[in-house]
């Protein structure tokens, strides 16, 4: 049984060593094109109409969960391709999605395609329910959060972040004993790794924690005072939103 697939990984040594590993091992998989963007992924997936996408979860501006959510007609199967920590890793148990680890082993990654194929092989076809994969991570709360820095990975709990600003092409968290990690990714690849519930991007250049806001003015346009003492500003557009994510927090 033919597959047509396609790779969406912004990480060209990644998408590389996929197509190499499939063309090794899965002989019936055919890679009809790679995107290195989900910009290019999202235009590939109408081009090719793929069987399959391998599809990366951090991505800078669009993630693989946002992809997906872009996507209103989703006649494809999914192999997630995440360098998620554990807790992600559960949500996707759960939703009975195939994912593979970075960096990607030959073994995971054939075994997931003999899943894929047994999905393609059902005459009722059921395609993945990936809205109830996108609720079940905003819902997983994780102990500790796992920050890629630039020697290393920074494990931190929840609880004491604060607030997490943008630093041109990385980001700075702050954290509740007045420490700052310098992080190695920008906002828009990190902001997956925080629980939409708890987490809120009140600004482009701000992800900040509704636990730790101590007020929100009205002046100024409207900004709010985090436990720390700083400020970060919600634009008027945001106010109903940040509104009903504070009302949320407390049911």
């Amino acid at each position: 049984m033919e597959i047509k697939a396609i790779i969406i990984d912004d990480e060209r040594d990644s998408s590389d060593a996929i197509k190499l590993i499939l063309e090794e091992y899965c002989k019936n998989v055919e890679i009809t094109g790679v995107a290195n963007s989900a910009a290019e992924g999202i235009k590939l997936i109408g081009e090719k109409n793929p069987d399959l996408v391998f599809l990366d979860v951090e991505m800078p501006h669009m993630n693989g969960f946002q992809l997906l959510e872009s996507i209103k007609d989703r006649k494809f199967d999914v192999i997630f391709i995440t360098a998620y920590n554990h807790y992600a890793v559960k949500a996707f148990k759960v939703c009975a999605i195939d994912y593979i680890l970075k960096p990607v082993d030959v073994n995971e990654l054939v075994t997931a395609v003999k899943k894929a194929e047994e999905y393609k092989s059902k005459q009722a076809k059921e395609y993945p329910q990936y809205e109830k994969l996108i609720e079940t991570l905003n819902n997983v709360v994780p102990e500790k959060i796992a920050l890629p820095a630039s020697d290393g990975i920074q494990y931190v709990n929840r609880q004491e972040v604060i607030r997490i600003e943008a630093d041109g092409s990385y980001a700075k968290v702050f954290l509740t004993n007045k420490r700052i990690l310098h992080i190695s990714k920008n906002l828009s690849q990190l902001e997956p790794l925080f629980n939409k519930k708890t987490f809120y991007r009140a600004h482009k250049s701000h992800i900040i924690n509704l636990e730790h806001v101590a007020k929100y003015s009205f002046k100024d346009g409207g900004f709010v005072e985090m436990s720390d003492g700083s400020s970060v500003s919600i634009s008027r557009r945001n106010k109903n939103e940040f509104v009903e994510a504070m009302a949320k927090l407390s049911v």
